[in-house]
């Protein structure tokens, strides 16, 4: 493979997205890829400003717009140069995640998407599809980097946003709802057939 490739999975937290990726990272590299894993939000200073110095003060904009600056460093420093080398990127959440978080806490999701327009497209973005109420008896006891999400209300308009984006043909969904390997093996089968590689 002479170019790398961008590979992104969506979804609410408890679909399974970091054990898709790393399982397809393991895979990809067995099979001789050169293959990383990264996720969203990148943690940047920008996030840790927002969230240690103006936490009080935090919108669904504001939360938005430090996100989309956060992502492209995250391009910067991260994704362009790793795929630049031939490196298939395995991404854990990108901007299809603001689009339907911060839409769900009150940005509109069109003015989501246009201010991260200058991020990279993904060369694949698979959204995996699981019931809220799902989700979080799967992350029970577990701890969680946005405890403001997990609320069932919140993640109802999540998902409602996520399917928007699939209606949009900006994400190809997977029903998450079944085993791991059923699902895994859906999501392989999207990456053979997008990205022409050999697993």
């Amino acid at each position: 493979m002479n170019n790398g490739k961008l590979v992104v999975l969506e979804g609410i937290d408890g679909a399974g997205k970091t054990s898709i990726a790393y399982k397809l990272i393991e895979e990809l590299k067995i099979k001789g890829y050169d293959a990383i894993y990264t996720y969203e939000p990148y943690n940047t200073l920008y996030v840790k400003i927002l969230k240690e110095e103006y936490n009080n003060y935090r919108t669904a904009f504001l939360d938005a717009l430090t996100y989309a600056a956060d992502r492209l460093l995250h391009n910067r420093i991260v994704i362009e140069p790793a795929i630049q080398t031939g490196k298939i990127v395995v991404c854990d959440r990108y901007y299809y995640s603001s689009a339907a978080y911060q839409g769900a806490m009150g940005a509109p999701i069109e003015w989501v998407l246009e201010i991260n327009k200058y991020a990279r497209k993904p060369d694949i973005a698979v959204y995996l599809d699981i019931d809220p109420k799902l989700g979080l008896r799967r992350r029970q006891g577990l701890s969680s980097r946005f405890p403001e999400y997990e609320k069932l209300e919140i993640l109802e308009k999540v998902r409602q946003n996520y399917l928007y984006l699939v209606d949009k043909g900006l994400l190809i969904m997977v029903d998450a709802s079944r085993s791991f390997e059923e699902v895994y093996n859906d999501v392989k089968k999207l990456i053979i057939e997008k990205l022409g590689v050999d697993l």
